[in-house]
Protein backbone atom coordinates (compact mmCIF):
# COMPACT_ATOMS: atom_id res chain seq x y z
CA UNK A 1 0.00 0.00 0.00
CA UNK A 2 1.65 3.54 -0.65
CA UNK A 3 2.29 5.00 1.97
CA UNK A 4 3.49 8.77 0.34
CA UNK A 5 3.87 10.30 -2.38
CA UNK A 6 6.97 11.23 -4.67
CA UNK A 7 8.19 14.85 -5.35
CA UNK A 8 7.91 14.06 -8.66
CA UNK A 9 4.07 12.60 -8.11
CA UNK A 10 3.55 15.91 -6.35
CA UNK A 11 4.64 18.11 -9.68
CA UNK A 12 2.78 15.85 -11.44
CA UNK A 13 -0.17 16.39 -8.99
CA UNK A 14 0.13 20.53 -9.34
CA UNK A 15 0.77 20.48 -12.86
CA UNK A 16 -2.29 18.44 -14.54
CA UNK A 17 -4.69 18.91 -11.12
CA UNK A 18 -5.34 14.77 -10.85
CA UNK A 19 -2.36 11.76 -10.03
CA UNK A 20 -3.28 8.27 -11.24
CA UNK A 21 -1.98 5.40 -9.28
CA UNK A 22 -2.16 2.17 -11.40
CA UNK A 23 -3.04 -0.35 -9.15
CA UNK A 24 -2.74 -1.31 -5.39
CA UNK A 25 -4.31 1.82 -4.02
CA UNK A 26 -6.42 -0.73 -2.08
CA UNK A 27 -5.93 -4.82 -1.73
CA UNK A 28 -7.86 -7.03 -3.59
CA UNK A 29 -9.29 -8.67 -0.87
CA UNK A 30 -10.82 -5.08 -0.02
CA UNK A 31 -11.93 -4.93 -3.81
CA UNK A 32 -13.77 -7.87 -3.38
CA UNK A 33 -15.48 -7.15 -0.12
CA UNK A 34 -16.99 -3.42 -1.47
CA UNK A 35 -17.87 -4.95 -4.55
CA UNK A 36 -20.11 -7.32 -2.22
CA UNK A 37 -21.41 -4.24 -0.34
CA UNK A 38 -22.07 -2.77 -2.88
CA UNK A 39 -24.70 -4.91 -4.15
CA UNK A 40 -26.45 -4.87 -0.74
CA UNK A 41 -26.05 -0.74 -1.04
CA UNK A 42 -27.95 -0.70 -4.65
CA UNK A 43 -30.41 -3.16 -3.70
CA UNK A 44 -31.73 -0.85 -1.05
CA UNK A 45 -30.04 -2.96 1.78
CA UNK A 46 -28.70 -0.60 4.31
CA UNK A 47 -26.28 -2.52 6.80
CA UNK A 48 -26.55 0.05 9.62
CA UNK A 49 -30.63 0.86 8.92
CA UNK A 50 -29.46 4.40 7.79
CA UNK A 51 -30.35 5.54 4.69
CA UNK A 52 -27.83 7.24 2.43
CA UNK A 53 -28.05 10.96 1.99
CA UNK A 54 -28.74 10.47 -1.77
CA UNK A 55 -29.89 7.18 -4.02
CA UNK A 56 -29.65 8.97 -7.39
CA UNK A 57 -30.89 5.45 -9.17
CA UNK A 58 -33.52 2.62 -8.08
CA UNK A 59 -34.16 -0.68 -9.49
CA UNK A 60 -37.54 -0.84 -11.23
CA UNK A 61 -37.44 3.00 -11.12
CA UNK A 62 -34.89 4.10 -13.09
CA UNK A 63 -33.73 3.00 -16.31
CA UNK A 64 -30.67 0.60 -16.71
CA UNK A 65 -28.84 2.99 -19.07
CA UNK A 66 -28.94 5.64 -16.01
CA UNK A 67 -25.61 5.48 -14.12
CA UNK A 68 -26.13 4.34 -10.65
CA UNK A 69 -24.83 6.70 -7.79
CA UNK A 70 -25.48 6.65 -3.61
CA UNK A 71 -23.84 9.84 -1.77
CA UNK A 72 -22.88 9.30 1.54
CA UNK A 73 -23.11 5.29 1.32
CA UNK A 74 -20.74 5.55 4.32
CA UNK A 75 -23.67 6.04 6.30
CA UNK A 76 -25.86 3.02 4.86
CA UNK A 77 -22.47 0.71 5.56
CA UNK A 78 -19.70 0.20 7.72
CA UNK A 79 -17.77 -1.63 5.27
CA UNK A 80 -18.10 1.38 2.93
CA UNK A 81 -17.43 3.69 5.42
CA UNK A 82 -13.86 1.61 6.26
CA UNK A 83 -12.68 2.86 3.31
CA UNK A 84 -14.17 6.13 2.68
CA UNK A 85 -12.93 7.37 6.14
CA UNK A 86 -9.53 5.57 6.10
CA UNK A 87 -6.78 7.13 6.95
CA UNK A 88 -4.63 6.28 4.80
CA UNK A 89 -7.07 8.29 1.95
CA UNK A 90 -7.22 11.09 4.19
CA UNK A 91 -3.16 11.40 4.92
CA UNK A 92 -2.43 10.94 1.00
CA UNK A 93 -4.61 13.52 0.39
CA UNK A 94 -3.26 16.22 2.53
CA UNK A 95 0.05 15.32 1.15
CA UNK A 96 -1.35 16.59 -2.25
CA UNK A 97 -3.46 19.21 -1.01
CA UNK A 98 -0.88 20.93 1.24
CA UNK A 99 -3.02 20.51 3.95
CA UNK A 100 -2.27 20.14 8.00
CA UNK A 101 -5.68 17.89 7.88
CA UNK A 102 -8.70 16.44 6.05
CA UNK A 103 -12.21 15.46 7.44
CA UNK A 104 -14.58 13.75 4.62
CA UNK A 105 -17.52 16.28 3.17
CA UNK A 106 -19.27 13.22 1.42
CA UNK A 107 -18.91 10.41 -1.12
CA UNK A 108 -20.29 8.97 -3.93
CA UNK A 109 -21.01 5.38 -4.70
CA UNK A 110 -21.15 5.13 -8.79
CA UNK A 111 -21.84 2.19 -11.08
CA UNK A 112 -21.99 2.25 -14.36
CA UNK A 113 -23.09 -0.73 -15.92
CA UNK A 114 -22.85 -2.05 -19.84
CA UNK A 115 -24.36 0.80 -22.04
CA UNK A 116 -24.33 3.21 -18.92
CA UNK A 117 -24.90 6.90 -20.40
CA UNK A 118 -22.44 9.95 -19.22
CA UNK A 119 -21.78 12.11 -16.09
CA UNK A 120 -21.47 15.63 -17.24
CA UNK A 121 -18.31 17.38 -17.02
CA UNK A 122 -17.81 19.87 -13.61
CA UNK A 123 -15.89 21.22 -11.25
CA UNK A 124 -16.24 19.89 -7.57
CA UNK A 125 -15.22 22.87 -6.40
CA UNK A 126 -17.80 24.66 -8.02
CA UNK A 127 -20.84 22.92 -5.40
CA UNK A 128 -18.66 23.58 -2.44
CA UNK A 129 -19.78 27.10 -1.69
CA UNK A 130 -21.56 26.12 1.59
CA UNK A 131 -18.31 24.80 3.25
CA UNK A 132 -15.59 27.73 3.99
CA UNK A 133 -12.91 27.60 2.57
CA UNK A 134 -14.33 25.97 -0.46
CA UNK A 135 -11.77 23.69 -1.28
CA UNK A 136 -11.86 19.68 -2.05
CA UNK A 137 -9.69 16.67 -2.67
CA UNK A 138 -10.99 13.62 -3.75
CA UNK A 139 -10.17 10.41 -4.26
CA UNK A 140 -11.62 7.80 -6.59
CA UNK A 141 -11.03 3.94 -6.14
CA UNK A 142 -11.78 1.78 -8.80
CA UNK A 143 -13.36 -1.51 -8.37
CA UNK A 144 -13.02 -2.85 -12.04
CA UNK A 145 -11.09 -3.01 -14.48
CA UNK A 146 -11.02 0.33 -16.35
CA UNK A 147 -10.55 1.16 -20.11
CA UNK A 148 -10.90 4.37 -22.05
CA UNK A 149 -14.31 2.99 -23.47
CA UNK A 150 -15.94 1.60 -20.44
CA UNK A 151 -16.76 5.07 -19.32
CA UNK A 152 -14.04 5.74 -16.82
CA UNK A 153 -13.48 8.93 -15.40
CA UNK A 154 -11.49 11.63 -17.31
CA UNK A 155 -9.91 14.74 -16.50
CA UNK A 156 -9.21 17.71 -18.62
CA UNK A 157 -5.22 18.14 -18.00
CA UNK A 158 -4.47 22.00 -16.46
CA UNK A 159 -8.18 22.69 -15.97
CA UNK A 160 -7.50 23.23 -12.12
CA UNK A 161 -6.13 26.59 -13.24
CA UNK A 162 -9.06 27.85 -14.89
CA UNK A 163 -11.48 30.07 -13.39
CA UNK A 164 -14.23 28.35 -11.31
CA UNK A 165 -17.42 27.81 -12.97
CA UNK A 166 -21.00 28.88 -11.10
CA UNK A 167 -22.80 25.73 -10.03
CA UNK A 168 -25.48 24.16 -12.46
CA UNK A 169 -28.13 22.47 -11.45
CA UNK A 170 -29.22 21.16 -14.56
CA UNK A 171 -28.75 17.55 -15.68
CA UNK A 172 -25.82 16.14 -13.99
CA UNK A 173 -27.19 12.40 -15.51
CA UNK A 174 -26.73 11.86 -19.65
CA UNK A 175 -26.60 15.36 -20.97
CA UNK A 176 -27.37 16.11 -24.34
CA UNK A 177 -23.72 17.11 -24.43
CA UNK A 178 -21.48 15.77 -21.58
CA UNK A 179 -18.57 17.74 -22.80
CA UNK A 180 -20.01 20.93 -23.26
CA UNK A 181 -19.48 22.60 -19.60
CA UNK A 182 -15.44 22.49 -20.78
CA UNK A 183 -15.72 24.23 -24.14
CA UNK A 184 -17.96 27.03 -22.02
CA UNK A 185 -15.03 27.31 -19.77
CA UNK A 186 -11.97 26.61 -21.68
CA UNK A 187 -9.83 30.38 -21.67
CA UNK A 188 -9.10 30.78 -25.66
CA UNK A 189 -6.28 29.37 -27.17
CA UNK A 190 -5.88 26.65 -24.13
CA UNK A 191 -5.95 22.87 -24.59
CA UNK A 192 -8.86 20.84 -23.75
CA UNK A 193 -6.62 17.08 -23.92
CA UNK A 194 -8.54 15.05 -21.40
CA UNK A 195 -7.09 11.89 -19.67
CA UNK A 196 -8.91 8.93 -19.07
CA UNK A 197 -8.55 6.76 -15.89
CA UNK A 198 -6.89 3.52 -17.10
CA UNK A 199 -6.46 1.37 -13.97
CA UNK A 200 -6.59 -1.95 -12.49
CA UNK A 201 -8.89 -2.72 -9.66
CA UNK A 202 -8.04 -1.08 -6.28
CA UNK A 203 -5.98 1.40 -8.49
CA UNK A 204 -7.58 4.96 -8.34
CA UNK A 205 -6.69 9.06 -8.81
CA UNK A 206 -6.91 11.62 -6.82
CA UNK A 207 -7.92 15.25 -8.20
CA UNK A 208 -7.93 18.68 -7.53
CA UNK A 209 -11.84 19.79 -6.88
CA UNK A 210 -11.32 22.48 -9.74
CA UNK A 211 -9.79 20.09 -12.64
CA UNK A 212 -12.88 19.20 -14.75
CA UNK A 213 -13.98 15.57 -15.00
CA UNK A 214 -16.81 14.06 -16.36
CA UNK A 215 -17.26 10.10 -17.89
CA UNK A 216 -18.66 8.96 -21.82
CA UNK A 217 -21.07 5.98 -22.16
CA UNK A 218 -19.72 2.80 -21.09
CA UNK A 219 -19.59 1.24 -24.10
CA UNK A 220 -17.42 -2.43 -22.63
CA UNK A 221 -19.21 -4.89 -21.61
CA UNK A 222 -18.15 -4.85 -18.07
CA UNK A 223 -19.23 -3.06 -15.01
CA UNK A 224 -17.52 0.18 -14.07
CA UNK A 225 -17.23 0.51 -10.10
CA UNK A 226 -16.25 3.47 -8.12
CA UNK A 227 -15.83 4.51 -4.68
CA UNK A 228 -15.28 8.18 -4.02
CA UNK A 229 -14.37 10.07 -1.21
CA UNK A 230 -14.40 13.74 -1.25
CA UNK A 231 -12.40 15.40 1.62
CA UNK A 232 -12.33 19.16 3.07
CA UNK A 233 -9.81 20.58 5.11
CA UNK A 234 -9.92 19.57 8.55
CA UNK A 235 -10.18 22.88 10.03
CA UNK A 236 -13.14 23.84 7.70
CA UNK A 237 -16.75 24.81 9.14
CA UNK A 238 -20.00 25.70 7.65
CA UNK A 239 -20.35 29.12 5.34
CA UNK A 240 -22.69 31.11 7.59
CA UNK A 241 -24.60 32.28 4.12
CA UNK A 242 -23.85 29.96 1.34
CA UNK A 243 -26.46 26.58 1.67
CA UNK A 244 -26.29 23.45 -0.30
CA UNK A 245 -29.87 22.24 -0.04
CA UNK A 246 -29.37 17.81 1.48
CA UNK A 247 -25.60 19.18 3.12
CA UNK A 248 -26.73 22.38 4.99
CA UNK A 249 -29.00 20.19 6.88
CA UNK A 250 -26.05 19.25 9.26
CA UNK A 251 -25.18 23.04 10.17
CA UNK A 252 -27.07 23.87 13.20
CA UNK A 253 -28.24 27.26 14.07
CA UNK A 254 -25.83 30.06 14.79
CA UNK A 255 -23.02 27.40 14.94
CA UNK A 256 -20.61 26.80 11.60
CA UNK A 257 -18.70 24.01 13.38
CA UNK A 258 -18.93 20.63 11.37
CA UNK A 259 -20.24 18.23 13.33
CA UNK A 260 -17.48 14.89 13.55
CA UNK A 261 -20.75 12.65 13.63
CA UNK A 262 -21.58 13.94 10.09
CA UNK A 263 -17.91 14.74 9.06
CA UNK A 264 -15.13 13.25 10.52
CA UNK A 265 -11.81 14.24 10.78
CA UNK A 266 -9.55 11.00 8.67
CA UNK A 267 -6.10 12.74 9.44
CA UNK A 268 -4.16 15.36 10.83
CA UNK A 269 -0.17 16.15 11.39
CA UNK A 270 -0.59 16.18 15.10
CA UNK A 271 -2.28 12.70 14.93
CA UNK A 272 -5.88 13.51 15.65
CA UNK A 273 -8.87 11.71 14.14
CA UNK A 274 -12.36 11.51 14.89
CA UNK A 275 -12.23 9.27 18.01
CA UNK A 276 -15.82 7.30 16.86
CA UNK A 277 -13.88 5.76 13.59
CA UNK A 278 -12.12 3.53 15.56
CA UNK A 279 -15.36 1.51 15.73
CA UNK A 280 -14.97 0.33 12.11
CA UNK A 281 -14.41 -2.71 10.91
CA UNK A 282 -11.55 -3.41 9.03
CA UNK A 283 -10.28 -3.82 5.43
CA UNK A 284 -7.50 -6.47 4.27
CA UNK A 285 -4.40 -4.17 3.12
CA UNK A 286 -6.95 -1.20 3.23
CA UNK A 287 -9.46 1.07 4.78
CA UNK A 288 -9.20 1.05 8.76
CA UNK A 289 -6.66 -2.36 8.29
Amino acid sequence: MIESFSDEQAEAFNEDGFLIIEEGFISDEAVEILRERFDHLFAGDYQTGISPDEVNWVKGRDPETKTRQICNGWKADDLIAAQVLSEHSGRLAAQLAGWEGTRVVHDNCLWKPPGARTLGMHQDGSYAGYVDPPEMITVWVALDQTFAQSGTIEYVNGSHKWPKMPPSRGDFHDPDDWLAPVAAAAPEGVSTERTPVVVKPGGASMHHSLVFHGSGINEATIDRRALVTHMIRSDARFDPVNTDPIYTRYRRRGDTTMDESYFPILWDKNGNRSAWLSELPGLPGGGQA
